[in-house]
């Protein structure tokens, strides 16, 4: 059986009126829908507020016992699936607190003293995120743990860089996997620095002016984990500028995861090639039988605008607010929930994904091979041997346009063709040429040689231990 609770309508705060709410009004207002999920949270902050009106004589032992029981009780109902949420309750913490009284009489009504719910709301949201961003982090470290992975296991992999899509230089796959793994690293530095501002506790800040009850905000900050209380009570239950910095890092985890999803779809086309999916994450066509559609980037990458789209919406919803509450920020839950849970579904779907992630190693080589990747390093070996720039540039434009000419890519010319562009080219140049050459060339820290992207994934694999 489903519990209901027996209070009426307004009756945590129907005295100022003279008649009912409207009943379209009621549930046009109410928030309990989507803000039951903070169910545990509303728990814990009412948990801390009641141990503090304890400790300064407000609640007495047996109150706070009674209080303590009876929100553990509810929350194991909650989890039990016995709660009916009522919409003329509104939200979350009138659904509990009306339970609470349900159960333990009139001195479930004194856990209110003292607080506001408009210092229980932007305590509860501040708890459901920090602990949000924690498992967030948690999957972008997974991830990144499989990137490194896969980038050490394909650190010879020579394939082609671009800009502007066109081959530009040879680089390995293991490199550009390594790139990924620094996008990846900014945002878990971005949710870190966060979830310094989310982890402020508000509580006792009350409707907007703080409370004339002696109460401790250390004892409760301390209670539920926060580093500190809030240091204004007007702004700490008005704004919501914590929970816009965390989907302003959401839309550029989204963004980034975007920008690898658009290149694993290219390279996974016939056109390209260049590595398979694993079947598990990817559909067929109804139609088309030889079909294998890279469905999960795909999907990754259509997210990236709805979620960019919460960002501007809770932008816009704060632009202009006067201090302090206001109802607008009842609408600062949904775009923030479905923000948190599509990030980690992306993420979880992605860490899933790269272990199996397979490269068609021959199909990357001959790519490269093409578009004569390895103009930049003909163009360095003359400068090494005294041309100055420029010049070394017009040479080697000059032997590419004779090599469209003949198709001929650099490393396929002889001696003597070369030397038709500049009498300083020597035998030598073969070792510059060569695929492999140009990628070992490049042996500095952040350079495409196999040794350097190894040791890439080294200092990585510390880094992540650390965090």
């Amino acid at each position: 059986m489903s519990e209901k609770p027996t209070n009426q309508a307004n009756q945590q705060w129907g005295g100022r009126f003279s008649e009912p709410t409207d009943q379209f009004v009621a549930k046009f207002t109410a928030s309990i829908d989507f803000d039951q999920r903070l169910y545990q949270q509303d728990i814990n902050g009412s948990l801390a507020h009641a141990a503090m009106l304890n400790k300064v004589g407000i609640l007495t032992d047996q109150e706070l016992s009674d209080i303590q029981q009876g929100l553990r009780d509810i929350q194991t109902a909650i989890e039990a699936g016995e709660i009916e949420w009522s919409v003329a309750l509104e939200d979350i913490h009138m659904n509990i607190e009306a339970r609470l009284t349900d159960r333990i009489g009139i001195t479930g009504k004194k856990l209110h003293t003292g607080r506001s719910r408009n210092d229980q709301i932007a305590t509860d949201i501040r708890l459901y995120l920090r602990d949000e961003i924690d498992i967030i982090c948690q999957e972008i470290t997974r991830l990144q743990n499989n990137l490194a992975d896969l980038a050490e296991q394909e650190a010879e992999t020579i394939m082609p860089g671009f800009t502007h899509l066109q081959t530009a230089q040879p680089v390995t796959f293991g490199h550009h996997l390594m790139a990924w793994f620094e996008m990846l690293s900014r945002d878990n530095e971005r949710l870190q620095d966060c979830r310094k501002r989310v982890n402020i506790s508000p509580l006792g800040a009350a409707a907007l002016a703080g409370t004339t009850y002696p109460i401790d905000r250390e004892f409760t900050a301390q209670q539920l984990g926060f580093s500190k209380p809030s240091e204004n009570s007007l702004d700490s239950v008005s704004d919501r500028d914590f929970a816009i910095e965390f989907c302003s890092a959401a839309s550029l985890i989204m963004t980034h995861l975007s920008r690898i999803s658009e290149e694993l779809i290219l390279w996974t086309s016939a056109q390209f090639n260049f590595i398979e999916l694993p079947d598990r994450f990817c559909t067929g066509s109804s139609i088309m039988p030889q079909k294998k559609n890279p469905d999960v980037p795909e999907l990754v990458r259509g997210k990236t605008g709805r979620i960019t789209g919460h960002l501007i919406s809770l932008l816009t919803l704060m632009k202009s607010q006067p201090l302090a509450y206001n109802k607008d920020n009842q609408e600062d839950k949904e775009p923030l929930f479905d923000t948190v849970d599509n990030l980690k579904g992306c993420l979880r779907a992605y860490a899933d994904m790269v272990p199996a992630i397979k490269a068609n190693k021959a199909n990357m080589y001959e790519a490269a091979k093409r578009g004569f990747s390895t103009a930049t390093d003909l163009a360095d070996y003359l400068v090494k041997k005294q041309m100055p720039f420029r010049d070394a540039h017009e040479v080697v434009g000059k032997a590419v346009a004779y090599g469209i000419a003949q198709t001929k890519d650099l490393s396929e010319m002889s001696l003597a063709e070369l030397q038709q562009f500049s009498d300083i080219i020597e035998n030598d140049v073969f070792d510059v040429l060569t695929l492999e050459g140009s990628v070992n060339a490049r042996n500095h820290i952040g350079g495409t040689a196999p040794a350097q992207v190894k040791a890439a994934v080294k200092r990585a694999r510390k880094a992540l231990t650390s965090r």
